[in-house]
């Protein structure tokens, strides 16, 4: 069963997300939550259905948490300031990645669920990673990275000139003001949307080279599971090898899990439910440990 979920952020900003739950009532003591990427919703990514109907036939509810980026533009009220706002990939801010993050966390802990699993699909993985750099929850059992995004490869294709368009309009003021260009070819938004992207490498945190700036991967102190695609074309290069450099920098490497997905791409294309059944094996296999 599916239920729409809104949860208020500590600014005010309601998310809106999707609850799979086995039961109209809970029953379920095990939940995973799954923050999403930028524009990581439902229709550029339905594995998330495969994910939640798996889940839930074996009893374990979970959560398709979207952010602010998860479509260009999402209309919301804010609880705070009773306001119509819209948020969106147009104007997401990466330090709310906490308090997003910890929104879903709240409800989660609300109902009363002994286990959470805390994933995180592309940028939502890197989310994650900062995080849980951050904050060493006892109540989160264990994180699932899916794909994270190497961001130095994603933002390869923007110019000297679009870095230097960028960083003009943040001297002049003029952050909150739509670029005159797509961010990435792809990405209407905001300047300081884009600045945060390009210049805070606040969730510039996987890489491909060894010795990238894996800083707040080495701050994890949760153990979990990694999965990729072979085929990802987000991590340039060698995914396997991508997956098991990031997993290096991590303190709990040796506890941790790596899934590779053989033959499929960034979202998984034709392998959604072999997806689904291999988070549901690992989570079977930490209920049992």
């Amino acid at each position: 069963m599916m239920f729409r979920l809104d949860v208020p952020t500590a600014r005010g900003t309601v998310l809106n997300g999707v609850l799979f739950r086995t039961q109209e009532e809970k029953t379920a003591d095990t939940i995973m939550i799954a923050i999403t990427g930028i524009h990581g919703n439902f229709y550029s990514n339905p594995f998330y259905y495969n994910i939640g109907d798996t889940l839930n036939k074996e009893n374990i509810d979970f959560i398709y948490a979207q952010t602010n980026d998860a479509f260009g533009q999402i209309r919301t009220i804010n609880v705070k300031t009773k306001q119509r706002e819209i948020i969106g990939s147009w104007n997401e801010r990466f330090a709310c990645t906490d308090e997003d993050i910890e929104a879903y966390l709240t409800f989660a802990k609300q109902e009363g669920y002994k286990h959470i699993i805390l994933a995180g699909h592309s940028l939502g993985a890197n989310k994650v990673i900062y995080y849980l750099s951050r904050h060493h929850d006892p109540s989160i059992e264990h994180f699932f990275l899916l794909s994270p995004a190497n961001l130095d490869y994603m933002m390869s294709g923007v110019t000297e000139r679009e870095k230097k368009m960028i960083l003009a309009q943040e001297e002049r003021g003029d952050g909150g003001r739509m670029l005159p260009f797509p961010f990435m070819g792809w990405v209407e938004c905001i300047a300081d949307t884009a600045y945060d992207w390009q210049f805070s490498n606040l969730l510039n945190n996987v890489h491909t080279a060894k010795d990238g700036d894996f800083s707040q991967a080495e701050k994890i102190t949760h153990t979990g599971a990694l999965l990729v695609g072979t085929y990802d074309n987000f991590t340039d290069g060698d995914s396997a090898e991508f997956l098991r450099n990031l997993n290096n920098h991590m303190p709990t490497a040796e506890d941790n899990k790596l899934i590779f997905i053989e033959k499929t791409g960034h979202t998984y294309q034709m392998k959604h439910q072999e997806v689904a059944d291999d988070i549901l094996a690992q989570l079977q296999e930490w209920r049992r440990a």
